[in-house]
């Protein structure tokens, strides 16, 4: 990880660096909001930013999002006061450090804001060969083109080829080209220059160039407009790219990684996707089996996820029954591995007995229905008084949308509307939670906005 720390941190940045850097963490530092901006524009990169509670992190959180530049950012102060905590997280920080700095806190928050792991959890043989066949060509600097189903850990594995190949000491950048409009994309990818369009307030460095000597994931490359198809192909051909608005190429050093859900190969034959592209980003694929393909990763697995929201949510962990773990095994998982980790997160929330459930809500609340439940149907909503059984949802008589709904809206008011930590907690994309909270504001129900505690409920 590379940690940028932002100001003086009470003249704690030295120790601060070093439980850090003790972590495996790669570190900067910078005195003042505008220089922190300027580093990160300027390619040198961060993947945390640790900001000196004196500083204004809201302003700070306001320009990184006004520019695009998606870096979580946590708080540091004197001593353990809740309300320097409260407003640091009000202003949009993800967590707050007390200082002097802990270092078991420090290497927590740096796992948690990092939410990964290069360890790919397995031991159905199916799994064992693909990671052996990524393992094989990770020390070569072809381009490798990973597939498989949504939810079955592309980016996982394009961050494990990473870490095996040589470039390992080096960036790992990553771009969603699925989320993130047409427009913004190729400044997002090649940089600009200062001035190249409305709101282009500074140059800025884009992720080939702050790829330089490492790794760029292109996440969901289908989606990318046949404009921007154009553009990539000569910088994978030349190893050079054009900011916008700039005058002169630039050579840039990077590993290609691309991921995909889609039919690469039918997307060329409709005319949707770029051949000469495909053959340059094909020259190794990796396809990912779907969760039903590697059965006995399933129970491994979802012990695995148990055991790390229950210690995430503060709660006693409990055993999955045989009841629970025959349902994992006959269920048919379309949303993979995520579908999974979702559904053993809630059980985890919702499971009332003394044994981790694995009901028809439960699972319905992942977003797919179960085989044998398809046909359930649930009676009218009954409204919940959440002063009934010591504050525990009454989940009978409900559907699963209204369970969902005050489920995502609870953990929003404890995060005090913060929509990054909501999500992480939930176990869900911020893209996900964010339209379930438009739709649930065009319904009339009352979204609470970051830094409200007490936003009512209908």
């Amino acid at each position: 990880m590379r940690l940028l720390i932002v100001g003086s941190l009470e003249g704690h940045i030295s120790t601060a660096g070093q439980i850090a850097i003790s972590r495996g963490a790669k570190v900067s530092h910078v005195n003042s909001i505008d220089e922190a901006l300027a580093s990160v524009r300027s390619g040198q990169g961060a993947e945390l930013l640790m900001v000196d509670v004196k500083l204004n992190i809201g302003d700070l959180v306001t320009r990184l999002a006004s520019e695009r530049i998606n870096v979580p950012v946590v708080s540091c102060g004197i001593g353990t006061s809740a309300d320097a905590a409260v407003e640091a997280i009000r202003q949009g920080a993800r967590e707050y450090i007390p200082l002097p700095p802990d270092p078991e806190l420090i290497a927590a928050v740096l796992e948690a804001v990092a939410a990964e792991s290069n360890t790919i959890i397995h031991r159905d043989p199916a799994m064992k060969a693909v990671i052996a066949l990524a393992e094989q060509i990770a020390t070569s600097d072809a381009s490798v083109l990973i597939t498989g189903e949504s939810g079955t850990g592309k980016e996982l594995m394009a961050r494990h080829v990473h870490v095996k190949s040589k470039r390992s000491a080096q960036a790992f950048v990553a771009v969603n080209c699925a989320a993130i409009p047409e427009n913004l994309l190729e400044s997002e990818l090649f940089g600009h220059e200062k001035g190249a369009f409305t709101g282009a307030v500074a140059r800025r460095i884009g992720k080939f160039e702050e790829a330089d000597g490492g790794t760029l994931l292109l996440d969901e490359i289908s989606e990318l407009h046949p404009r921007l198809q154009a553009k990539l192909l000569r910088a994978v051909q030349e190893r050079e790219i054009d900011r916008v608005g700039g005058v002169k190429p630039i050579k840039t050093d990077v590993r290609l990684l691309a991921t995909s859900n889609r039919d690469l190969q039918e997307a060329v034959r409709n005319g949707d996707f770029r051949e000469d592209l495909f053959f340059r980003l094909n020259v190794v694929n990796i396809r990912l089996p779907a969760l039903r393909e590697r059965p006995k990763d399933i129970e491994l697995l979802a012990n695995f996820f148990a055991d790390k929201y229950s210690e995430a949510n503060g709660v006693a962990r409990k055993p999955i029954g045989q009841v629970a773990a025959n349902t994992l095994r006959q269920h048919s998982w379309p949303g993979n591995v995520r579908e999974l980790e979702n559904t053993m997160h809630r059980s985890v929330l919702l499971s009332q007995g003394a044994d981790l459930a694995m009901d028809a809500n439960i699972l319905q609340l992942s977003g797919a229905v179960p085989t044998e439940t398809a046909a359930q149907t649930f009676a009218p909503a009954a409204p919940v008084d959440a002063a009934q059984g010591n504050g525990e949802a009454d989940f009978v008589h409900r559907t699963v949308a209204e369970v969902e709904r005050d489920l995502i809206i609870d953990t929003l008011q404890h995060c005090l509307g913060n929509r990054t930590h909501a999500a992480n907690i939930l176990g869900i994309s911020i893209r996900t939670l964010r339209n379930k909270l438009k739709l649930y504001s065009e319904n009339g129900l009352a979204v609470p906005m970051p830094g409200e505690v007490d936003s009512p409920t209908p």
